[in-house]
């Protein structure tokens, strides 16, 4: 279907005319798609409330299109009955109208916003929750962008807000990363001294509960290098992607990266459960030994702050997903960059079942999230196995696989081919999924948004989104690559963004909203 050719809302219709459509400012707040990045407690991405089948996904066209500020957009927006919250970076949190896209309110917000965005109540308030990067965790006023907290880590310098929270009760739980990973690049920083960790806040207040380091001891002088500039260690062990509370247990699960440094510790590339009231220490349990990474070692010349041997990167960078198994059992599933995905005893860690379904490498493997179909007994994993510094396309499988969730064997699988051979228009699926009872919907590299029948793999629909879009804010937008929090699906929509060029991609700025048409009887 040509550009032109798309159906106009009324939105649109006003902006060609000149005139800027006007909403109601107050949005609805009764009803709400997501409880977390996860969708579920339980992290499944299953989306239960929507009328998209496998019986009418043909139908689905672009409603509307909407230019965000930049070209590099990490957020998951957060939909209720008649409003679609997003973080466009560059402005702020913006609450728009599901069905024309036009601008209930605007709240500013500098930085770069990265995180889902969340909801929770406060007092009779419903608030929203989401992170800046290097700022902390924000809590604002649904119906009209009023802040009322924000909260930061101050237990260690330097620390990245990468992974979206999880609210539990009373408490936000916040994965921690740092920002060493990336000042490692310059040869006279000293590397590496911070330690990833979680934090826990008082949802009410922003209060800090508590903080747990991934590494324990802290980082010690281990060398130097051009005689004055000192090298540090141990560090590193990131957690990057949102954590899992489950009730049932009282504990919080998560899993960490690489060490930044050497020497390396046991808690890199690792899965943790935590106590959520206390931060107490579980269990924790590595995969990948002797992983020492920081970007330092993509440089094409031997970087000071890359200590050999480099490691492979190797990061667990999709939250765990609990799974309840037919016969009463629970399984903790987690996917790695490895390619290797996992179903662990939740009690201790211990492996229940593996399965290896790529080649792996830095960028995945199973990079950004996977989801889960209790119902179906079905965990879907999307591999990426994309190229990079230390692997070749050769002996990658990228694709959508569906494993048993009981013992982790194929179901089904999926294989996608690139659409050229640049490495920016890769065929991979690095981006999370998210699942219906009958359907997956899945974004690739490459720009194309797929939606497979969810018992048999069998593809059902896709749109390509290396285009240029006519937006309903007037400003330009074109498609992307496809990465980062994946798609979120709310009713009879699925609302994807395209473009994310953090990893030398195709940059884009269109936040993309698809409906299903309205069927004249």
């Amino acid at each position: 279907m040509k550009w032109w050719t798309w159906p106009l809302t009324a939105c649109a219709l006003l902006l060609a005319s000149g005139a800027i459509a006007k909403c109601e400012p107050k949005p609805g707040l009764n009803t709400f798609f997501s409880d977390g990045w996860g969708i579920d407690a339980d992290n499944h991405r299953l989306q239960r409330q929507t009328t998209l089948t496998r019986n009418n996904v043909q139908s689905l066209r672009l409603a509307w299109s909407y230019g965000l500020a930049n070209k590099k957009p990490r957020m998951w927006p957060l939909a209720t009955e008649d409003t679609l919250f997003i973080g466009d970076t560059g402005r702020g949190i913006v609450a728009l109208d599901r069905n024309s896209g036009c601008e209930r309110w605007m709240h500013s917000q500098p930085g770069e916003i990265a995180s889902a965005i969340l909801h929770l109540k406060i007092g009779t308030r419903t608030a929203l929750l989401y992170l800046e990067r290097t700022s902390g965790v924000y809590a604002i006023d649904a119906t009209d962008g009023t802040p009322i907290w924000h909260a930061e880590v101050n237990d260690q310098p330097l620390p990245l807000y990468s992974g979206t929270p999880f609210i539990a009760g009373n408490v936000v739980y916040v994965p921690i990363s740092s920002v060493e990973v990336a000042l490692a690049m310059n040869p006279i920083y000293g590397c590496c001294r911070t330690s990833g960790g979680m934090a826990a806040f008082n949802a009410a207040t922003g209060k800090k509960l508590w903080f747990r380091r991934t590494i324990s001891s802290p980082a010690r002088q281990v060398g130097r290098h051009w005689r004055f500039v000192k090298e540090y260690g141990p560090s590193g062990a990131p957690a990057w992607a949102a954590p899992l509370y489950n009730a049932k247990r009282g504990l919080i699960y998560f899993g960490t990266g690489e060490n930044y440094s050497r020497p390396t510790t046991n808690t890199s590339d690792a899965i943790f459960a935590l106590a959520g009231m206390t931060g107490a220490l579980k269990w924790v349990h590595q995969f990948t030994t002797n992983d020492s990474y920081n970007t330092s070692c993509d440089v094409p010349f031997d970087h000071p702050n890359c200590r050999r041997p480099k490691g492979p990167d190797l990061d667990f960078g999709a939250p765990p997903v609990m799974v309840h198994l037919a016969d009463n059992r629970d399984v903790l599933v987690v996917g790695q960059k490895s390619a290797d995905i996992y179903g662990l005893d939740p009690d201790n860690g211990a492996i229940l079942w593996k399965n290896r379904l790529g080649r792996g490498g830095a960028l995945g493997g199973v990079h950004w999230g996977i989801a889960a179909n209790e119902d179906a007994g079905l965990v879907f994993v999307p591999i990426s196995d994309i190229e990079d510094a230390s692997h070749a396309t050769r002996g990658s499988r990228p694709g959508l696989y569906a494993l048993d969730a009981a013992t982790g064997k194929i179901r089904w699988q999926h294989a996608r081919t690139s659409r050229c051979a640049e490495r920016n228009c890769y065929g991979g699926i690095s981006a999370a999924i998210t699942a219906t009872p009958d359907l997956i919907a899945a974004e690739s590299f490459d720009g194309i948004l797929e939606i497979y029948d969810a018992i048999n793999g069998r593809l059902l629909w896709s749109d390509d989104s290396w285009k240029h879009y006519a937006t309903v804010n007037g400003v330009p937008a074109s498609g992307g690559t496809y990465d980062a929090h994946g798609p979120m699906i709310a009713g009879d929509q699925i609302i994807v963004t395209s473009g994310y060029d953090s990893f030398f991609q195709k940059p884009g700025n269109a936040l993309l909203v698809y409906q299903l048409q309205k069927v004249t009887p």
